[in-house]
């Protein structure tokens, strides 16, 4: 004779059969086909001139390198775009990331960096590393740097920052890749 399982018992096998097939089920959602917009078939009372716009663009690349930022091997900073470019002496970009700029702002030109400073607290407070001084306005120090802990918390307001921030990983490349006297091109 066979023996009897507890009510118990058999609620538990079914939570977890139930489980294991929900899992099993959004495993292969994930990894299976996605249907997009431009996979569906249109009518055949569509116009011709439909299909001509419905070509899907190409992934969008890193912005390119602003054409008046010099020459030769130096750091390109755009102030519209709030993005710094790496460029090797060959001018071939090397590296491009987003920054988030200060309350001051440097005019468009030519510079070089002029102080490296590994770590310090900045003027907002907030402990940052990989300081490269490279002008200054209005009696603000100008400079790129990351804040230790990674964050770039929005300026705050009615104090005069030149601080330049971008992320822990940019910011580290940014200190191997520029050395006192590199080249900084401000653009607009």
């Amino acid at each position: 004779m066979a023996a009897r399982l507890p009510s118990w018992a058999w609620v538990t096998g079914l939570t977890v059969g139930a489980t294991v097939a929900v899992v099993a089920l959004a495993v292969q959602a994930d990894h299976g086909p996605h249907p997009t917009a431009a996979s569906v078939k249109p009518s055949t009372s569509a116009s011709a001139g439909t299909h001509a716009s419905a070509k899907p663009k190409p992934p969008a690349g890193p912005p390119a390198l602003p054409a008046d930022s010099g020459d030769g091997r130096r750091i390109v900073y755009s102030l519209g775009a709030k993005r710094l470019w790496l460029v090797d002496a060959t001018g071939k970009q090397i590296r491009t990331f987003e920054v988030w700029p200060g309350t001051v702002t440097p005019d468009p030109g030519r510079y070089s960096i002029t102080l490296r400073t590994q770590s310090l607290k900045g003027s907002d407070g907030v402990q940052i590393e990989h300081i490269m001084y490279f002008t200054k306005v209005e009696g603000v120090n100008i400079a790129f740097s990351n804040a230790l802990d990674g964050a770039s918390p929005p300026p705050a307001q009615g104090k005069k920052l030149g601080g330049i921030r971008m992320r822990k990983q940019d910011g580290a490349a940014l200190w191997a890749f520029g050395d006192q006297g590199t080249s900084v091109t401000v653009v607009k």
